[in-house]
């Protein structure tokens, strides 16, 4: 990948990537606040979106498509895929640079990708689904629901029974993340291997816990996904398909399961295999995604993941209690995610410097996908694809300022064409 001179190399290989596919970046209106944690509130300020002038829209969109260009032209980022959405511009997207290097083929808006962690925030939906429908107590402990599972783990002393399902959601049950076992091995020992949850889980327990309250670990997803399948009989991508995917119109998105190719138009993605200085890129489209199960396996492009949470603030696929409970909001530790960003039940709410706050998820899959899809003030929404991890601080930066130009670039009343 091409370096930026801007900044110190970031970690590479699968090792930095499993530690940032588990974590992520990642997202419009006010939020229920819990009680003393301070945060995104009622008064938040909400300027970004407000009309400027007749040509707007079109400078908003200007800006975006040159923060884009920066990732591609600078950082070396292969292709980017994004699309915008606002209640005053409409909808747009736009693809840089190319899909597949070896062919050159250019990138399209409408590719599918694997969304990593942006998987949790489908997967939390329908955990409070079910707690709309009474079968799942957000402050009931996963002992009921998954007796046994959680015990010990080495002299540890974890413990099912202390441990409940909002904490799971939240990342506050002090659970570790399986994946940081999974970097002490080779990549090719389980880039191609079915994983099972519960196999994942156990290797989980053998790590000491977290010395912070609030860790992110997909493990608690992984539970969550089994508290899913405890309570409906179905496996959660029956029913997040059955819930989400389908009701939505969805189409792009599915579960891969032990299948390591995206099914038909895709992006190839890229990771360095080395932490050498200047290390090629190597290919990392082909991954058996099960190791990340019902927090980071889905394929989708970002029509329908713009789509998704569009719906979910919109009201679509919750009830307001259900949705007020997802934006309780605690501090996030500012070293893994955004600075002053909180996480809430499967969603993070991060500052904008415009004001305000942009409300989501994000992903990053070790073979180099990464993922956003974020709701904001004044309605406006944006999807973002790109098919490699930036590698520098620069071009970490950089690639967050995207996310602060598609919020805060003002928009007037000038329409942008609607993608068909």
């Amino acid at each position: 990948m091409k370096r930026s001179s801007a900044g110190t190399r970031r970690p590479g290989r699968c090792a930095a990537l499993l530690a940032t596919a588990s974590v992520v970046l990642a997202l419009a209106a006010p939020v229920a606040e819990a009680a003393g944690t301070g945060g995104p509130g009622a008064g938040a300020a909400d300027t970004a979106g407000r009309p400027s002038s007749p040509d707007a829209c079109a400078a908003a969109r200007s800006s975006l498509t040159a923060s884009l260009d920066t990732l591609v032209t600078r950082h070396g980022i292969p292709g980017v895929a994004a699309e915008l959405t606002d209640p005053r511009c409409g909808r747009w997207d736009t693809a840089r640079g190319v899909a597949d290097r070896e062919t050159g083929r250019p990138m399209r808006a409408e590719d599918r990708f694997r969304i990593g962690s942006v998987t949790k925030t489908f997967t939390a939906t329908v955990v409070l689904q079910l707690v709309a429908e009474g079968r799942i107590a957000l402050d009931a402990p996963v002992e009921r629901y998954l007796p046994g599972l959680i015990r010990g783990g080495d002299g540890h002393g974890y413990d099912g029974r202390t441990i409940t399902v909002r904490q799971l959601l939240q990342h506050t049950s002090g659970l570790p993340d399986y994946t940081a076992a999974l970097v002490q091995l080779p990549v090719e020992q389980w880039r191609f291997r079915h994983a099972e949850p519960r196999e994942l889980i156990a290797t989980a327990l053998k790590i000491p816990p977290p010395e912070k309250k609030w860790h992110y670990s997909t493990t608690n997803y992984l539970l969550a996904g089994l508290i899913v399948e405890k309570v409906t009989g179905h496996g959660v991508e029956s029913e997040v398909t059955r819930r989400i995917l389908r009701p939505l119109g969805l189409g792009d998105t599915y579960w891969p399961g032990d299948s390591t190719r995206i099914r038909g138009s895709h992006s190839h993605s890229y990771f360095s295999a080395t932490d050498e200085p200047d290390a090629p890129l190597a290919d990392g489209t082909e991954w058996n995604m099960t190791f990340g199960g019902a927090g980071g396996a889905l394929v989708s492009t970002p029509a329908d993941v713009n789509r998704f949470f569009r719906a979910l603030f919109g009201g679509k696929l919750l009830p307001a209690r259900q949705l007020a409970e997802m934006k309780r909001t605690v501090p996030a530790d500012p070293g893994r995610l955004w600075p002053g960003a909180r996480y809430g039940l499967g969603l993070i709410a991060s500052p904008l410097e415009c004001g305000g706050w942009w409300w989501g998820h994000g992903g990053t899959v070790p073979g180099g996908h990464r993922a956003l899809g974020a709701v904001g003030p004044g309605g406006r929404s944006i999807a973002l694809a790109l098919t490699a991890v930036p590698s520098t601080e620069q071009a970490e930066a950089d690639y967050r300022a995207t996310a602060e130009t598609a919020f805060c670039a003002p928009t007037g009343d000038h329409q942008l064409k609607e993608t068909s």
